[in-house]
């Protein structure tokens, strides 16, 4: 089957895991990467434009495609999370043609279809990949957001943001009580 038959969003959530035998697990290996403990200057997000499924092989090929752009560029002076995770699980009643295949299928009967993957719902304006860098590398983020941006079913924009350095709490002296 083609992805873009799981890209429209149709019809109730399927998520139980329960009830699908021999579900396949994500494609997905990591969901941040990067430094994870750095105070960064910028945070730069990309965020989808329109209702629809991504699949977990999508996902994880965006991931693939941002973090070797920055790790070339920047080496370890980023962080990326990947923001949906894939719980929606897909079906595919697979249909035998060519020669002989009546006798091996059964048509539309028991039709409720194996487990292939999963993907992950999307509502318009929600974050999909958010980067986090320092001002030197700003350009770097915005190149690999747009590379990322590629490998997904729906239009994307980017959006930067700087951040606010974080506060560091005043030491107060207790006084000293005069006697």
């Amino acid at each position: 089957m083609h992805a873009r038959n799981y890209r429209p969003v149709v019809g109730q959530a399927y998520t139980r895991k329960k009830f699908a035998k021999g579900f396949p697990p994500p494609k997905i290996v990591k969901f941040t990467m990067g430094d994870t403990k750095a105070a960064f200057e910028y945070e730069i997000s990309l965020i989808g434009l329109k209702r629809v499924q991504i699949r977990h092989s999508a996902l994880e090929a965006a991931r693939i495609a941002v973090n070797r752009i920055l790790n070339d560029k920047l080496l370890e002076e980023y962080f990326v999370k990947i923001r949906p995770y894939p719980h929606q699980i897909l079906r595919e009643n697979k249909m035998i043609f060519g020669a002989h295949a009546d006798r091996l299928q059964q048509g539309m009967r028991r039709s409720f279809g194996t487990p292939i993957g999963s993907a992950a719902r999307v509502e318009p304006g929600q974050t999909l990949i958010t980067v986090k860098v320092n001002a030197n590398g700003l350009e770097a983020a915005k190149v690999a957001l747009k590379r990322g941006k590629s490998k997904f079913p729906t239009t994307c924009k980017i959006v930067v943001k700087k951040l606010e350095p974080p506060k560091v709490p005043e030491k107060v002296e207790p006084e000293k009580e005069k006697i």
